[in-house]
């Protein structure tokens, strides 16, 4: 699948998420398109990242490949806030185009019913009770269909990787790995 990949951003999201997933999709070639709640953002441990584009300036019906949620706390909370961002998943979902998140963000897809009840699930172990009503699992990567989460910072190279698996292939993955030096 070829398109454009959204990664939104706000303050106190979880840096090491948004930094990994961004570069290593962009490392694949994947064009990706970094969506800021502000013009600067301030993340978890004070990291500053300047986004392409501010949030509200993505039309609520463009499409992408995949729609990517970095965690941290008061970032996951900030995105579940936006009701922009909202629709924009409500979209995404609507297509069974990617949707993934990292950390705490898996709450996000549970807050606006993207979730089935069977939908197999992970997260950041200090949100996973608000999972449970899911399949709740603790593999650091979960697939089921369109939708993708991980665990955390840990987790966010091996999440990143199966992103670039569904978006462009195997050999990409592959690649990709061999240029971080991933045994």
């Amino acid at each position: 699948m070829e398109g454009r990949v959204l990664v939104p951003v706000a303050n106190g999201t979880e840096e090491m998420e948004a930094v990994t997933i961004i570069d290593l999709l962009r490392r694949a070639g994947i064009a990706v398109l970094v969506a800021g709640e502000s013009p600067m953002v301030v993340c978890s441990r004070g990291v500053r990242i300047v986004p392409d584009v501010l949030l509200e300036e993505i039309p609520e019906e463009e499409e992408f490949a995949a729609v990517v949620l970095p965690g941290g706390t008061r970032g996951t909370e900030a995105l579940l806030q936006n009701t922009h961002l909202a629709r924009i998943l409500q979209a995404q979902h609507r297509r069974r185009a990617y949707i993934g998140a990292i950390c705490a963000a898996p709450t996000i897809l549970a807050a606006h019913g993207l979730l089935e009840p069977d939908t197999p699930v992970t997260s950041h172990p200090s949100v996973a009770e608000q999972l449970r009503a899911y399949l709740y699992r603790t593999e650091p990567v979960v697939r089921a269909g369109h939708i993708l989460t991980s665990r955390g910072a840990g987790t966010a190279i091996a999440f990143a990787l199966e992103l670039i698996r569904l978006l462009v292939g195997d050999d990409a993955a592959a690649e990709v790995a061999r240029q971080i030096v991933l045994s």
